[in-house]
């Protein structure tokens, strides 16, 4: 077991780098085995969620190296030995299900467990099931695993009732190698997906329309192997410009794409912190007073599910009353018990926390409860009056690249302490 301990910051400054994002590497990597070719992937960040896919890619059969110094990853599926996954590694990691795409559109067959990650609310997967269906697999649930067969896949109109990042990224997969063309309706159109669709082009499939709510993939007979650059990650750079603004600081943000982050520019701004592109980056700096606002999750362009217990924080420290609304996940306020623990004043109904801003958190123990209400703490920790000693790290660590080292970098006093 490890932690952080980290002491109140009065102010950062310099510049932090952002990494990779973690939500389109995932389901790149999954999309290597779409090719016996070599495809060879860049700005890959060496998280833990990254090194369980790998595992996952190597335990099919593919050749696997990663350079953790470059961070790039070169990924060879010459031959896919199984198309089971295994039930350890899977419960590791939600995008573990992204396999079964890829695995259908290559072996026309896969087993995969239902997959893990963070409790933070039911996160079926039937949408994903309901593409496969209808591209012609057969698919059926055993005690703990799906099943999906197909003699062959075939080109279908499929019209998703929710956005969902997961299914429409598992179908694009599925479909790219499928006889005909496949019309995604309703289709998630994050950034993710973009990067998703943009490397499979590369690989020599017909999508077009991504980034919108209609996709269209015009499917072909085999793939090639790629080189690609995954995108820069929106949440963790939604998370140093929260980090800025909880702590009246500027800095810099390097590595961001500023087309990525206008909901969170936008709430930024209505709490009084402003974020100015410059030469190479973002700069974020407050106005002045940290202001309360209103924040209600949404698909993208909305506001990001994975940054509503950040914004929390920032919340529990403004001046006046916040209503923060979440209408993805059923489950994702766990972080407000803990920002209690620090002397918020939180109050939480179903879906709806209403924060009351308060004039100091005091640094205690907590726990991260998830991979997104650990990084709230860490944020709120800056603003705490004396020490704040957070545990289970581990979730954290699934998701954010060199975290300690990077606020060191901005002057902030976090250390990791092995227990």
């Amino acid at each position: 077991m490890s932690k952080y301990i980290i002491k109140k910051c009065p102010r950062l400054e310099g510049q932090v780098e952002i990494s990779g994002a973690k939500n389109a590497v995932l389901p790149i990597l999954a999309a290597c085995i779409l090719t016996e070719k070599e495809c060879v992937i860049n700005s890959v960040p060496p998280l833990a969620d990254v090194f369980v896919m790998l595992e996952i890619l190597k335990s099919l059969g593919a050749e696997v190296s990663y350079d953790q110094s470059a961070k790039k990853a070169k990924i060879k599926a010459e031959r896919i030995l199984r198309a089971k996954e295994e039930y350890d590694l899977a419960g590791k990691l939600r995008a573990s299900f992204l396999i079964m795409g890829p695995l259908l559109a290559r072996k026309g067959r896969a087993k995969i467990p239902l997959p893990g990650g963070c409790q933070i609310g039911t996160r079926p997967v039937d949408l994903h099931l309901k593409g496969f269906t209808e591209l012609g697999a057969k698919t059926r649930q055993l005690h703990g695993f799906i099943e999906a067969r197909c003699h062959k896949l075939t080109g279908e109109h499929i019209h998703l009732d929710f956005p969902s990042v997961g299914a429409t990224e598992n179908i694009m997969m599925a479909a790219v190698m499928a006889e005909g063309v496949t019309v995604i309706e309703n289709a998630a159109v994050e950034p993710e997906i973009v990067d998703l669709a943009e490397f499979l082009n590369k690989m020599g499939a017909k999508i077009s329309d991504y980034g919108t709510n209609t996709i269209t993939i015009k499917g072909v007979k085999s793939l090639k192997g790629a080189r690609h650059t995954v995108i820069p990650d929106r949440i963790e750079a939604g998370t140093f410009m929260a980090a800025a603004a909880i702590t009246g600081s500027e800095i810099t943000i390097k590595n961001a794409d500023i087309d990525h982050l206008g909901a969170i520019t936008a709430k930024l701004k209505e709490a009084n912190v402003e974020t100015e592109v410059i030469n190479g980056g973002l700069k974020v700096y407050p106005k002045g007073e940290l202001t309360a606002f209103d924040l209600k999750t949404m698909p993208y362009p909305g506001f990001p599910t994975d940054l509503q217990a950040v914004f929390m924080s920032l919340d529990a420290v403004a001046k006046g009353t916040g209503v923060i609304t979440e209408t993805v996940f059923e489950n994702r306020f766990l972080q407000a018990g803990e920002l209690n623990r620090m002397g918020a004043d939180i109050k939480t109904d179903g879906r709806t926390a209403v924060v009351d801003g308060v004039k100091k958190l005091m640094g205690t123990q907590v726990k991260a409860t998830d991979l997104r209400a650990g990084a709230a703490l860490i944020v709120a920790a800056l603003k705490a009056e004396g020490e704040t000693e957070i545990g289970d790290i581990y979730h954290i660590e699934r998701g954010y690249c060199s975290i300690v080292e990077k606020f060191k970098g901005l002057g902030a006093q976090i250390i990791r302490v092995e227990e």
